[in-house]
């Protein structure tokens, strides 16, 4: 055969369909092809759905298209950014997939907010030891309002009963179970004061935790590794591990929920109390202030000199814990 002949046929064979020299399989032309990153995701996604074998059938196909959704949504919500480097976008995308998510699996819809910090606002926290009886409510309140586990019983707020005269935490019983106010006994909250200064911050090797402009310290749960180097930092033991995926009764979630607060967690992460996030920004009190009974918890707007939590510092001899550690915290104590 000549030369001529030999190329003809290689050009025949080439273009009849059962040669692939000159072609890409599908995974290469989906490389190589212009798209963006959801496009990108989507399409991986569905090629590991096909080897999983979630693929329409004729039998069943709802219930196998909320399978792949699902499968899909849980794929990009692992890809997703930081919550910091969102843009507004990005954001409703994360929130759209969450609240399909919770829809798919438990059948109701939840609502997540991420309200950003409202302009000229700084909240602080004060706490009335002479107004707390040891009631509790506020803990209650707390545990409910932000979806906290109920089977390790998980606890923001940590009500410590001393006797009178000795300051001392040590000495402190965090766990009393009888008849209070105990005679001859104060009673003092602490949880986390959201330092101007947070030691937290400064060791989280994956910025999964920073300060808000309104102040509030917040986590991006699903950015944080567990390492809890923020726990050990903490002075003033505030933060909280889940060593297990977090419990909650399907009727007692709360659905009003916000990002950076009391959405649902899960295992090997660190949380702790936000201000109520997805109340105070909203212009509300956080749940342990309208519990309080006698009063003895005050909320509000530092920058607002009409504000009462602005009167009691003006107005009454206020103190901080540990202040020679130079971490500003934004709750103070004082008594009548």
């Amino acid at each position: 055969m000549s030369q001529k002949e030999n190329k003809t046929t290689n050009q025949t064979s080439c273009g009849s369909g059962n040669c692939t020299c000159d072609k890409q399989d599908g995974f290469d032309q989906s490389m190589n092809k212009k798209t963006g990153r959801r496009q990108m995701l989507q399409k991986l996604t569905g090629g590991l759905l096909a080897g999983a074998g979630l693929v329409n059938s004729a039998c069943s196909v709802t219930a196998t298209d909320n399978k792949k959704e699902n499968a899909q949504l849980k794929w990009e919500e692992f890809f997703k950014g930081n919550y910091r480097l969102m843009t507004a976008d990005e954001k409703k995308e994360t929130v759209n997939r969450l609240q399909r998510l919770y829809e798919l699996n438990h059948g109701k819809r939840i609502d997540i907010s991420t309200k950003s910090p409202v302009k000229d606002v700084l909240y602080g926290y004060a706490f009335n030891i002479s107004k707390c009886r040891g009631y509790m409510d506020c803990v209650n309140a707390c545990v409910k309002e932000n979806n906290q586990d109920r089977d390790s019983q998980m606890q923001y707020i940590r009500i410590h009963e001393m006797k009178n005269g000795h300051f001392n935490f040590e000495e402190s019983d965090d766990d009393f179970y009888h008849e209070v106010p105990a005679a001859g006994h104060f009673y003092l909250g602490t949880q986390c004061y959201h330092c101007e200064n947070p030691p937290c911050v400064d060791v989280c090797p994956v910025g999964a935790t920073w300060k808000e402009k309104d102040g509030i310290v917040v986590i991006d749960y699903d950015w944080c590794i567990g390492c809890r180097y923020c726990m050990a930092a903490c002075p003033y033991d505030g933060r909280r591990f889940n060593w297990s995926t977090p419990e909650v009764p399907e009727e007692e979630v709360n659905k009003k929920q916000h990002y950076l607060g009391n959405r649902l967690r899960k295992k090997g992460v660190t949380e702790k109390c936000t201000f109520c996030i997805q109340r105070s920004r909203e212009g509300k009190n956080p749940a342990c202030v309208e519990a309080c009974p006698t009063g003895a918890r005050i909320f509000g707007n530092l920058l607002d000199p009409d504000s009462e939590i602005r009167w009691v510092l003006d107005n009454k001899k206020v103190f901080r814990l540990k202040e020679d550690l130079g971490t500003e915290p934004k709750f103070w104590y004082f008594m009548d």
